[in-house]
């Protein structure tokens, strides 16, 4: 019944109104996209049937051009295609906001249990007692990153609010000049962003989004939980990827790192200073006028000069001063604001969000190997000492390695280690207190790390870091337990967990580990490592605490985070949640303080809910047998493709993969490392899963689970593949999110390619898994359409793949044309870059 209340819902709030507003597009009255409305719809048009019958887009489009618009000269049919984009970019925008703005409104006919439901869920069960100690120390941290995906500008994202706002109202003539506004207005970067500029768009966000929404969550919990005395302020906290991520981009340096910890706090200060001028207005009262006056001029003063530092209790102590005359002097007038006030300095209290280095390991075996050979333990290679040597080095030797010693990665590796001092000296170490290593493989990942610090002037007594490995690689995820186990062992790494409350944080697949393993296998191997963990670090009366890499599509983690959490098994740790959010994920999921709401919850009853409620998810051993089979089916047929001659000519040559690094949506370089010859390995998730996406093939999502599922069924065991998923939820999830990879699939687009003589085999590869995953899905879920339960997602991706066909089509004519003799090659290639943006915003989580 919900279903259908939605769907009529997404009619009339989404569906509806974007036609009506779409249709103020149509005479935009400027040069460069006058008219162009009236002809979208009918590039559209011929675009779907033309692809239907088979028809190549460069056929399409040159039909076009002489039959319907009637445009001969080539130049002026690039200038035409440059129109489609701009136009179709902003009608994107539109939809976004239309969408957005019905948000509230189709959650009230939604089934997602709310932090209401979830403490009267309680309170009907009885079940207090267990949820009493897990609420008053739970908590999940949402972690933003900066990738390439995340590029509307503040302007466009201030024409966004507004637009949500206008519609919300059906103020149809400010919505028809905000529409103008954002005709004439930019939608992308004129220049590629720095890691900084990157990291004060996201700060932007955090700003005029998070902030206020962070303190609205929290007062809702505090006025709906059965316990006067509840006081848990970390029960949502923030991470920030962007300025500390040095493996994300290797554009960060240790002075952007220190920036950008500097930009988080005065903005916070901002935030107070708003907040406190409010209170002033209120609390006019003798007693009281004095202390605020002199803390607000304290922390205008710091908000212009990060040299000047107030302390968390510079803060907190003058308030809560204050909050006692409001009780014993003034009757408690103006009590409840000043409390909300209060309640959001302990949550943020001068960092705003934790501030996480991320560096991959490869690093910190050169900075390693370069200190010992400057010191004289070794000649040329850290292959001379045994492992007992190292480790003796790295925990127990003292070493003094001055950066000044060194030159480039080495050095701003070791300045930015010492500078973590100083950060926590001016954020509070809430500021920055987690140093991540990728492509974690061995105990040497975390040793390392640990070394670098002690040699770089931290006392071992006093890391005040979590060091944290990210398995990622199959590799890795085999011998996590293994090193996790040695690492417990040890008797200077226990004790420095004994420092950081027994607590150890640990990372799992990300984005490399379905690059690596197939979708699958990757997400299977996580799920049985987490187990393993789980139980390694019990055994050694360790807290484990899960860090996930999630946002963006499937295949890079991504998919329905709440069912996801929920389909975790009893023998994963449940201590904490912590989530990457990624690209445009960061918009378009937590980009209103509804929608911020609404995800935050779904994260805290899906953790809290976990093994206390209903029964406690277990995959048997059959069910285990079952799909560790189906892994290694899916893997087989994965890594088969993988090692095809044409597979990474057939993304070079074919996919706008080499265009990601041109377009001015990142900082960060396309691919890692220097060598002229692109390996697998070398390739970013982003650009490798986006690709995919851009052809509408969407690969890394589910290749390889039709072949596997038919092979299960010719052995006769179809009805096990179906109890299965019909019992166990992880099992179920994975397939959702597969369904949603497949939904976004229109080979159609490519069909052209069947018959190139050079990749022609290669798209039928492709293309035949693609229908035989789709209908191996549809046959053990027992759905006649895939996404059959998700009716307003399956809707709302139909809409957003039809705005942005005429772009593709446009897109996929501009690559043809690059392998073609023309003259205007290189803006074709601009072509290419720029059809990125529409499209990968129409996604929201295409890469």
């Amino acid at each position: 019944m919900h279903q259908i209340e939605r769907l009529q819902e997404f009619k009339k709030s989404v569906q509806n109104k974007f036609n009506v507003y779409n249709s103020l597009f149509l005479n935009l009255p400027y040069r460069n996209i006058e008219n162009v409305g009236m002809v979208v719809p009918l590039l559209h048009h011929q675009s779907l049937n033309g692809l239907k019958e088979g028809l190549n887009p460069q056929d399409i489009l040159e039909s076009f051009f002489k039959n319907y618009v009637n445009i001969e000269d080539e130049k002026d049919q690039i200038d035409f295609m440059f129109r489609i984009i701009q136009y179709v970019e902003r009608q994107v925008v539109l939809y976004d906001s239309v969408e957005d703005a019905a948000f509230p409104k189709l959650q009230e006919h939604s089934d997602s249990l709310s932090i209401k439901d979830y403490f009267q869920l309680v309170n009907k069960t009885k079940s207090w007692d267990k949820v009493a100690e897990k609420l008053s120390n739970f908590s999940a941290r949402i972690v933003l990153t900066a990738h390439p995906t995340q590029f509307y500008t503040p302007a466009v994202l201030d024409i966004m609010n507004d637009l949500r706002c206008l519609i919300v109202d059906n103020k149809i003539d400010d919505i028809d000049v905000t529409l103008q506004q954002l005709g004439l207005t930019s939608l992308m970067n004129r220049e590629k962003p720095t890691p900084f500029d990157e990291a004060k768009n996201i700060i932007y966000i955090l700003r005029h989004v998070y902030y206020d929404a962070m303190g609205d969550l929290y007062a809702y919990i505090k006025e709906n939980i059965d316990n006067d005395d509840f006081e848990n302020h970390n029960i949502m906290k923030l991470g920030f990827w962007p300025g500390g991520d040095r493996d994300g981009n290797p554009f960060v340096t240790a002075e952007i790192t220190k920036n950008v910890a500097d930009e988080l706090r005065v903005t916070l200060l901002k935030c107070y200073y708003n907040d406190l001028k409010v209170l002033q207005k209120k609390l006019t009262f003798n007693k009281v006028q004095d202390p605020l006056k002199q803390l607000r001029n304290k922390i205008y003063s710091a908000m212009f000069d990060s040299k000047k530092i107030v302390g968390y209790s510079e803060i907190l102590d003058p308030l809560m001063g204050m909050r006692e005359m409001l009780v014993n002097d003034y009757h408690g007038l103006f009590l409840g604001e000043l409390d909300h006030f209060i309640d959001k300095v302990k949550i943020f209290k001068t960092h705003f969000a934790t501030l996480d280095i991320r560096q991959d390991h490869s690093k910190h075996f050169l900075a390693v190997e370069t200190i010992l050979k400057e010191k004289g333990f070794i000649k040329e290679s850290l292959a001379e000492l045994s492992d007992s040597e190292l480790i003796e080095l790295l925990v127990r030797k003292k070493i003094n390695a001055d950066p000044e010693s060194y030159e480039d990665i080495v050095k701003d590796t070791l300045l930015n280690i010492r500078q973590l001092k100083e950060i926590q000296s001016k954020n509070g170490e809430d500021g920055c207190n987690r140093y991540i290593i990728s492509n974690s493989e061995d105990i040497f990942s975390v040793l390392f790390v640990y070394g670098l610090f002690r040699w770089s002037g931290w006392d071992e007594d006093a890391i005040t870091f979590d060091i944290i490995p990210l398995f990622e690689t199959m590799k890795g995820m085999s011998e996590a337990e293994g090193v996790m186990q040695f690492l417990f062992d040890l008797p200077e790494y226990r004790k420095h967990l004994e420092q950081r409350r027994d607590r150890q944080t640990m990372m799992l697949g990300f984005s490399d580990g379905t690059k690596d393993g197939g979708y699958v296998k990757a997400n299977w191997s996580i799920l049985k490592t987490k187990e393993q963990l789980s139980k390694v670090c019990k055994k050694n009366n360790i807290k484990a605490m899960f860090f996930d890499g999630r946002g963006g599509p499937p295949a890079r983690g991504g998919g329905r985070t709440h069912r996801f959490y929920a389909a975790q098994t009893k023998d994963i740790a449940n201590n904490e949640i912590q989530l990457t959010i990624q690209g445009q994920t960061i918009t378009s999921t937590y980009g209103t303080k509804e929608q911020f709401k609404h995800n935050s919850e779904q994260l805290l009853t899906a953790g809290l809910s976990n093994n206390l409620f209903g029964k406690e998810n277990v995959i048997s051993k059959e069910h285990r047998k079952l799909l560790e089979e189906l892994s290694e089916l899916s893997f087989a047929k994965y890594d088969a493709l993988k090692n095809h001659e044409m597979f990474i000519s057939y993304l070079e040559n074919r996919s706008t993969l080499k265009y990601y690094q041109k377009a001015n949506i990142g900082s960060r370089p396309g691919k890692r490392g220097n060598k002229e010859k692109l390996t697998l390995s070398d390739l970013r998730a982003i650009s490798f899963v986006g690709s995919w996406s851009q052809l509408k093939q969407n690969v890394p999502g589910y290749f390889g689970i039709g072949t596997a599922i038919k092979t299960i069924r010719e052995s006769g065991r179809l009805r096990e593949l179906k109890k299965m998923y019909k019992e166990v939820p992880f099992f179920k999830a994975l397939m959702h999110n597969s369904m949603m990879s497949l939904t976004k699939c229109y080979f159609e687009l490519t069909s052209y390619m069947k018959e190139d003589e050079k990749y022609g085999e290669f798209w039928n590869i492709l293309y035949e898994e693609y229908l035989l995953s789709k209908e191996m899905l549809l046959l053990i879920s027992g759905y006649d359409v895939l996404m059959e339960n998700e009716a307003i997602s399956r809707e709302s991706i139909q809409i957003r793949e039809n705005i942005v066909l005429p772009l593709l089509v446009i897109q996929q004519y501009a690559l043809q044309k690059i392998g073609q003799e023309t003259d205007y090659k290189e803006i074709y290639e601009k072509i290419v870059t720029r059809s990125l943006y529409g499209n990968i915003n129409a996604s929201r989580n295409s890469a």
